[in-house]
């Protein structure tokens, strides 16, 4: 855990930033792209659309972050809150000297065996900054630029909410809403961390950066720019309506398009099946799958509060829950409990 020990004057600069970083955004979709067990049911058909998308000029982007949970992701490429793409690759590649050899630190503390050209990128090789520089714009194309429109949009309504709670509740109130994870007690700000740890800003403020990719709270810990606010990325998308919302122009044709971009094509078809309760052998034969795929594939669905599975005989029976139902028929989603 990260306690995050603000002062009066931190308190008196708490920002919310506008929107999402696009580059940061890039970034951290790298591990939730090579990784299922990231993000839940909301990314998984994003997911599938952009692993079709990927060409071999990518790889190094996903060398660079990748999938296991006790990798780095590279801060050199977070630092950035800009409006576009090109604005914030040029800010990473300006970053001072001592910025890169921190990384490279971290990277190599907590990455041992990370490919030796991250090292060499790291040292400030022009060669191999081109080359990254080439595979994100490449990777961003077809992973993140397509919806980034609608990301904004949900990132503004998300903005304007929390402005309107806090403007009512406080900035101790703000704080103890932005997610379950993270613990405001006066004067703490407790959020998840791989470290156990305390930091004092000391005045140098919070930046609450919303971030739509990554599916936990992240606070960026800049001690190579103390002068920089502390950066506090928080997720966007807490329920399946925002992530509809922001898929909803990668739609395939179709009546059943809009489900399959939200959750994936053979798991739209999963959800579709249960809209008759039957049992996993039944589900199977109506979405053309095997049983151990259609288990799978139910299995996530209730996780994602779409589908209840009970005991039928010897058997188990799948059904829609209320949630599961609207939105198979299109209907607004409850809101996230609280």
């Amino acid at each position: 855990m990260l306690r995050i020990h603000l002062t009066p004057d931190d308190l008196a600069r708490v920002r919310i930033a506008p929107a999402p970083d696009p580059l940061a955004e890039t970034i951290l979709s790298l591990p939730v792209l090579q990784s299922r067990d990231r993000g839940g049911a909301g990314l998984d058909g994003w997911r599938e659309r952009t692993r079709r998308a990927l060409l071999p000029g990518m790889r190094p982007v996903l060398e660079l972050a990748p999938a296991r949970p006790d990798e780095y992701v590279p801060e050199a490429f977070l630092h950035a809150v800009t409006a576009t793409l090109a604005d914030s690759l040029d800010h990473t590649w300006s970053l001072a000297r001592r910025q890169w050899t921190a990384d490279l630190h971290a990277t190599e503390v907590l990455r041992p065996d990370a490919p030796d050209w991250i090292r060499r990128l790291h040292a400030g090789e022009r060669e191999w900054s081109g080359i990254v520089h080439s595979a994100v714009e490449r990777y961003h194309a077809v992973a993140v630029a397509p919806y980034w429109s609608q990301l904004l949009a949900a990132a503004h309504a998300d903005r304007t909410r929390r402005a309107l709670a806090a403007a009512d509740t406080g900035t101790g109130g703000l704080l103890a809403s932005l997610h379950p994870e993270i613990r405001w007690d006066p004067p703490v700000l407790s959020v998840p961390c791989a470290f156990d740890t305390d930091l004092e800003p000391a005045g140098r403020g919070l930046d609450l950066v919303p971030t739509f990719f990554w599916p936990r709270p992240l606070a960026l810990l800049d001690n190579a720019e103390p002068e920089r606010p502390l950066v506090l990325r928080y997720p966007l998308a807490r329920d399946l309506a925002t992530y509809r919302a922001v898929w909803a122009a990668a739609a395939p044709p179709g009546p059943d398009g809009a489900l399959a971009a939200l959750l994936g094509t053979t798991r739209a078809r999963t959800l579709q099946a249960a809209a008759a309760p039957a049992g996993t052998a039944e589900l199977a034969r109506r979405t053309g799958t095997s049983p151990a795929t259609a288990s799978h594939h139910a299995s996530v669905l209730r996780a994602a509060g779409l589908l209840t599975t009970e005991r039928d005989g010897s058997g188990v029976r799948h059904a829609l829950t209320p949630m599961g139902r609207a939105l198979l028929q299109d209907h607004a989603l409850p809101p996230p409990s609280a």
